[in-house]
């Protein structure tokens, strides 16, 4: 059922301002055809790089610049064992002692692997096919209109080439220099240009058109918690991990599970994800998440989290080394 049949969920004007966003860098979060927060910001964060007036409305002016990247809201997909194939651990076990002794936090089941590849939630994937749940390789499907076909992923580290594809990672990002996360916005700005002096104004794109820094990119975030707030500051993002295990640490996490040190290993439903980009400050880094559609509502432990596809899209935007700018 196609984005705003009669008897579907999903508001296709919505939905398809989301594809639209995406492809031009500004990640609404899941593609789910949902007018929310994370929506919101991501338009006005469009808007400002756009010079046009920052509402947050899918108003006419926005959509005209939207419909720049000219692409449909979906696309049919004849399954392959790529969308579909893999590892699956079901059910998947809530307590860490019990994660750590798997080899791999795998997806639950093919319909979350298909909804992460398509940028999206396994509810939409139901809805957009009219509440067929029937999954499987040579099964036709509508699904959000990102998949890319190929690429070249020079440079990355390790098996990150093999999850951009598993996940549909575009390899030809907008390219950028820094990034701003703002307290007060909820949102990570990717910029090209030069960084902002310390002790100088607001890093921000306020001067952009005057040889200034450009916003080239944004992401629905979540940042710190009253209990482990965002660490404000100038920050490095040293190298990158992709698939990386993790060290729980009960006594540096927000609201943890177990009194336990663990070792629990990789795998896209890990607490990280499928990347983490080390910052300079100890214990903190910008990652990945296994929950997707709690971007931007959950809290977290300090550190910048995100969808997993948009960590990796981040990670093709800056070369390691980068600054990074908290700011309240």
């Amino acid at each position: 059922m196609p984005p705003g049949t009669p008897g579907s969920p999903i508001d296709g004007t919505l939905f398809h301002a989301q594809v639209l966003m995406s492809a031009h860098g500004f990640s609404p979060g899941v593609i789910d055809g949902k007018k929310g927060e994370s929506f919101r910001l991501a338009l006005r964060s469009f808007q400002e790089s756009r010079g046009l007036k920052v509402s947050g409305e899918l108003d006419p002016e926005t959509r005209r610049a939207l419909l720049e990247a000219s692409r449909p809201s979906t696309v049919m997909v004849k399954l392959t064992p790529d969308d579909v194939g893999g590892k699956f651990v079901y059910p998947f076990p809530e307590q860490p002692e019990a994660q750590a002794e798997l080899d791999f936090l795998a997806y639950r089941n093919m319909l979350e692997r298909l909804a992460e590849r398509y940028h999206t939630t396994p509810d939409t994937i139901v809805a957009l096919n009219g509440g067929d749940k029937r999954i499987g390789v040579g099964q036709m499907l509508r699904l959000p209109n990102v998949a890319v076909s190929g690429g070249d992923y020079s440079g990355v580290q390790g098996n990150g080439a093999n999850v951009m594809r598993v996940l549909n990672i575009d390899p030809n990002q907008p390219q950028g220099d820094y990034v701003v996360v703002d307290k007060s916005d909820g949102v990570l700005k990717v910029y090209s240009g030069e960084v902002p002096s310390e002790g100088g104004k607001r890093a921000s794109s306020d001067n952009q058109g005057k040889g200034a820094s450009k916003l080239v990119a944004a992401f629905p975030v979540t940042m710190g918690s009253a209990k482990y707030p965002l660490p404000i500051g100038r920050w490095k993002a040293t190298t990158y991990a992709f698939l990386p295990p993790f060290k729980y640490q009960p006594e540096i996490l927000n609201n943890p599970k177990s009194d336990q040190e663990l070792d629990l290993p990789p795998g896209p439903n890990g607490p990280v994800g499928v990347a983490w980009l080390d910052l300079t400050k100890e214990h903190y880094g910008i990652h990945g998440t296994n929950e997707p559609q709690t971007i931007g509502r959950a809290e977290s432990s300090g550190c910048i989290r995100m969808t997993n596809w948009d960590v990796l899209r981040l990670s093709r935007m800056l070369k390691p080394g980068f600054t990074a700018i908290f700011q309240a």
